[in-house]
């Protein structure tokens, strides 16, 4: 199959536009994506400093790659990258390793924080003792390290591999359960003191161009799921949506948009508030006491 743009072969079907596309065009059509997505949201200004949140997976690898391509020759934007060693078993090692060779490649200064030195058990030793969902140990303690580093490096953003899927997924699941607040914190540039500004550039990116992507550029990802990722409800909505977009290209931009619209009305209902510095550690919190550290107390580590 030819290129819908030139007389190259085509390496890419766009289900949604119904375009096939080489891989020039293709690459061309992906970065401007990004680029149209970031200037959107204007995620990333002058004079900053982008913290990634590197997992060494596809999405983290790829938007490495991709803002190394856009800001790799400004001299007033740099790319720093943060890699959380959550401490799960025949998975995270091999995907640190990639993350610490991309990150030399694309000449990124890289730094890792570890669950077990930084709150006091690793994620599998967590799952052992403690009542609690992997992903919820896993979720707030990320976010909770990950933030901390950022700031730690002087971060004015910290960018995430978040990609449509992603996106789609979380809008969806927050609909279902009938949680607004949850969805009102996925609005884009929601700035809150004591927080490092979270970026997704990738957002309006399938998944399936990610891996096409990393395929093209000769990336080293690592294609593996977390053994601890299977949540039920998360997985049905996934599928639901996977069948559906494969019926109906472009259903996951309808989700998007959908959300997109209903925006102003989710900042009139839930405006920012002032957090609180946590009793305890001094991070951001809603509350007097962060979500972490309520956990560590479950544990027993503090």
């Amino acid at each position: 199959m030819k290129c819908s743009y030139c007389s190259r072969e085509a390496v890419y079907f766009q289900r949604h536009s119904g375009k096939h596309l080489c891989r020039r065009h293709f690459t061309e059509n992906f970065i401007r994506r990004v680029k149209r997505n970031i200037r959107k949201f204007r995620m990333i200004g002058r004079n900053e400093r982008i913290a990634i949140a590197m997992s060494g997976g596809k999405d983290s690898v790829v938007l490495a790659h991709v803002l190394k391509r856009l800001y790799g020759d400004r001299k007033d934007i740099e790319l720093v990258a943060i890699s959380v060693d959550e401490g799960i078993s025949g998975y995270r090692p091999p995907t640190l390793k990639i993350a610490e060779h991309i990150c030399r490649e694309l000449e990124i200064q890289h730094h890792v924080v570890t669950f077990e030195e930084e709150i006091g058990l690793r994620l599998d030793e967590m799952v052992e003792i403690g009542k609690r969902n992997p992903c919820t140990y896993c979720g707030v303690f990320r976010k909770y390290l990950l933030n901390r580093k950022a700031k730690e490096l002087s971060a004015d953003r910290l960018a995430t591999g978040h990609n449509i899927d992603d996106e789609a997924q979380t809008i969806l699941l927050n609909f279902l359960q009938s949680d607004i607040e949850r969805l009102a914190r996925l609005v884009p540039s929601r700035v809150q003191r004591g927080l490092v500004l979270r970026i997704k550039p990738l957002r309006e990116i399938y998944e399936r161009e990610i891996v096409t992507y990393a395929i093209l550029n000769n990336l080293p990802v690592s294609f593996e799921e977390c053994p601890y990722s299977h949540m039920p409800v998360r997985a049905a909505v996934r599928d639901f949506l996977y069948d559906f977009e494969n019926r109906y290209p472009g259903r996951k931009f309808s989700v998007l948009r959908s959300f997109e619209a209903i925006m102003p009305c989710l900042r009139e209902m839930y405006p920012q508030i002032d957090l609180n510095e946590c009793e305890i550690c001094g991070e951001p919190t809603p509350k007097n006491v962060c979500q972490a550290c309520e956990l560590k107390k479950e544990l027993r580590l503090s």
